[in-house]
């Protein structure tokens, strides 16, 4: 059965108003901006995904404020969110902008879907099949011309890729690689025909499109947090959780291509991260009980700054991004109740950069 065939309670296209609060963050007095209530869920897609409009004036993100999780246009400018779809069992952590930010992508149950923002009129374009279930994460790559993401059976997992431009039904998806594990978060390489996907939290593997040269990635021991490419497709930034939990947790960035993998800065103790449009800048969101708060990383001096507290239930569940000209950082958390999306102004502390079409 589709997805679509059971219908959720709210209505597509349906304009809600702003819910924009705005206080003083206990800690450090900056300034603080709550872009939807805590009556309802409001969550940011999974890492990695493209969700704020190269624009900087919108954001698409998950919301139940219908009584389902539906997908949301939120206006910055405005604070209104409008409703996207009207589907059930729709995955809002699968949700992802394609390159030109006409489309967005999306799993409802065990469908994909694309659907242009305008008319929100979304078209079926891939089912998982019976017996195998789908993994986490869907990345649409930096050309817009396929979604790829991995599905699992039993032990065994596989990475496919499906195209969007073409009313293509499942057999034109195919397989680009299998593995004998659980494969997590595939993401497409910028400038090269290849896939980075994770092995749960312990490698990373790098495949090309073509399912040629598979290969695990020398990197540093311990876990794995949020890895993904740097703009110009050269190096693989993630979060390194080391062996030795008296050890901090770092930034560090590999090159696939020259077999090598460097620190690039040790943190307080971030459970999640992300990088501005540049990597010039990091923030991070701290699993420090006692300083629950998120921070903000110039690259070039390694040195941290405290915007202000997240207070999340689970840290690594921030999720902080940053807009394309990098002058507002974007995050979630459930400090009062239900998850809520928050805003900071760094236009003061990070310099402003130019999006293009491939981020």
């Amino acid at each position: 059965m589709s997805a679509l065939a059971l219908r959720a309670e709210g209505k597509k296209g349906e304009t809600f108003p702003p819910d924009i609060a705005h206080y003083a963050d206990p800690t450090t007095e900056n300034d603080v901006f709550r872009l939807s209530k805590p009556d309802y869920n409001t969550t940011l897609p999974g890492y990695g995904n493209r969700i704020i409009a190269r624009s900087s004036t919108w954001m698409l993100c998950c919301c139940d404020r219908a009584g389902s999780p539906q997908a949301y246009h939120l206006d910055f400018k405005t604070g209104q969110m409008k409703q996207l779809t009207e589907a059930a069992e729709l995955d809002g952590a699968s949700l992802t902008l394609t390159p030109d930010n006409r489309s967005f992508c999306y799993f409802a149950g065990r469908a994909l879907f694309i659907a242009p923002v305008g008319t929100m009129h979304e078209r079926e374009i891939y089912t998982i099949p019976e017996g195998w279930e789908r993994c986490p994460g869907l990345n649409v790559g930096p050309d817009g011309t396929h979604a790829v993401f991995a599905e699992r059976k039993g032990e065994s997992s596989r990475v496919r890729m499906v195209p969007l431009v073409a009313a293509a039904g499942a057999a034109a998806a195919r397989t680009v690689v299998e593995a004998p594990f659980a494969i997590t978060n595939p993401i497409a390489r910028p400038m090269r025909a290849q896939i980075l996907y994770g092995q749960g939290k312990e490698a990373l593997w790098l495949v090309n499109q073509d399912g040629q040269q598979n290969r695990k990635l020398k990197i540093a021991a311990g876990g794995v947090a949020d890895p993904d490419w740097s703009p110009d497709g050269k190096t693989i930034l993630y979060l390194n959780f080391p062996t030795d939990p008296k050890e901090l947790n770092a930034i560090r960035e590999c090159s696939p291509d020259m077999g090598t993998d460097k620190l690039v800065a040790k943190t307080s103790q971030y459970a999640c991260f992300a990088f501005n449009h540049d990597a010039s800048v990091f923030a991070g969101a701290s699993r420090n009980a006692g300083s629950p708060t998120v921070l903000l990383m110039l690259r070039i001096t390694r040195r941290e700054r405290t915007l202000c507290e997240h207070r999340a239930s689970n840290p690594a569940a921030v999720t902080p991004v940053f807009s394309p000209d990098s002058q507002r950082l974007y995050f979630q958390s459930d400090r009062e109740g239900k998850s809520a999306i928050y805003s900071f102004h760094v236009e003061k502390l990070v310099e402003k950069t130019n999006a293009d079409i491939s981020q």
